[in-house]
């Protein structure tokens, strides 16, 4: 077939590889599980490298310890945007030569096919995700929230709020549910009074604050009844609709999306096997065979040619990508130059606000 054939080169040599197995550290849950089914079995298969995945809630913390403890047991790591770019800076990640990367499947270079910012000096784009917040429609039988402006209306729409324990994209979503427009998010929480602004928001719901750490907690707090409307990452909110057929609605407005980065820590003991996952996995292919598991965009264009099909073989997945034109109406795309240069200071400050009670 076509797209064995665009895979040959990226290829050559894999399968006689020294058989170390490569370490892949993710978010767990259904993300994790997505990249085990659509990268990390397919390329064992197609290589006979053997892979091992282990989770974390966070992989940029432990990748960092492990780097400057000189004590790496991990090859390829899962990371935010922000954490890539920030990482690579500090010397704590290895840089990636576009050159192992693989044409597109009609043939593209690849620094042409990835969409752009998909490729750093040292990360390349898994997919495009979100945060996004869903609530549970048996709750609000009259109908439920439509805004983000919504998440904060105690009165209209009682009961407890998920939220992700940190600042990165609470703040953000504080401000939009505020009435700031997308576009105009960033200049806002660039100032003392932007930032002060944001925090009062919070303020009128911090009562009914339950806060989640890893993934996977948002829509467990929601399928439990802990919460009525939680933010969340919008591939666990489709995996939980689709797979497990939970009463869930996801709200686009107010979305905030970004780049997923594989990156390689600095010393990963398998240095070469982690360059040659990271080649198969962003190719066309794997971008798509991962976008079949979770609703998350591939971040190259060959990879959007043709439908995306969910596992389950009837549902479409471009409706419930971050990326499908009606879901971008008022969104937010994550700024990584303002997360790289404020996110100590801000988490500073935010966990200072949630230990003030």
């Amino acid at each position: 077939m076509k797209k064995t054939l665009i895979l040959s080169t990226a290829l050559v040599g894999f399968a006689a590889a020294a058989q170390a197995e490569v370490t892949v550290m993710s978010w767990g849950g259904s993300y994790g599980a997505a990249q085990t089914e659509g990268h990390l079995k397919p390329f064992t298969a197609a290589t006979g490298i053997p892979t091992r995945m282990v989770d974390s809630e966070n992989p940029a913390t432990p990748i960092k310890a492990m780097v400057e403890a000189n004590n790496v047991t991990v090859d390829v790591a899962s990371l935010e945007y922000a954490d890539a770019i920030r990482l690579c800076d500090e010397g704590v990640l290895e840089p990636i030569d576009i050159a192992i990367l693989p044409p597109g499947s009609d043939g593209t270079p690849a620094v042409d096919d990835f969409l752009p910012g998909a490729i750093t000096d040292c990360g390349v784009s898994t997919d495009i995700w979100s945060t996004v917040f869903a609530y549970d429609t048996t709750k609000f039988p009259d109908g439920g929230p439509t805004t983000a402006a919504d998440f904060f209306d105690l009165e209209k729409f009682p009961g407890k709020r998920g939220l992700r324990r940190g600042a990165k994209a609470v703040l953000e979503f504080a401000l939009m549910g505020d009435g700031v427009p997308a576009s105009e998010v960033y200049d806002v929480l660039g100032t003392p009074e932007g930032i002060d602004r944001a925090f009062a928001k919070l303020d009128t719901i911090k009562s009914e604050v339950v806060w989640w750490e890893a993934g996977a907690q948002a829509p467990q707090i929601l399928a439990d009844g802990e919460v009525v409307m939680t933010t969340a990452y919008n591939g666990r909110i489709f995996s939980a609709q689709i797979t497990e057929g939970k009463p869930f609605q996801i709200v686009w407005d107010g979305q905030i999306y970004e780049n997923e980065m594989y990156v390689i820590p600095k010393g990963a003991p398998n240095l070469e096997e982690a360059k040659q996952f990271i080649a198969y996995a962003t190719s066309t292919e794997g971008l798509r065979q991962q976008a079949q598991w979770i609703s998350y965009g591939p971040a190259r264009k060959s990879a959007l040619i043709e439908p995306l099909i969910f596992n389950d073989g009837k549902t479409e997945m471009a409706p419930h990508l971050p990326t499908y034109p009606d879901n971008m109406k008022n969104a937010l795309e994550s700024d990584w130059e303002f997360w790289v240069d404020r996110d100590a200071e801000l988490n500073e400050r935010f966990n200072a606000w949630l230990a003030a009670g």
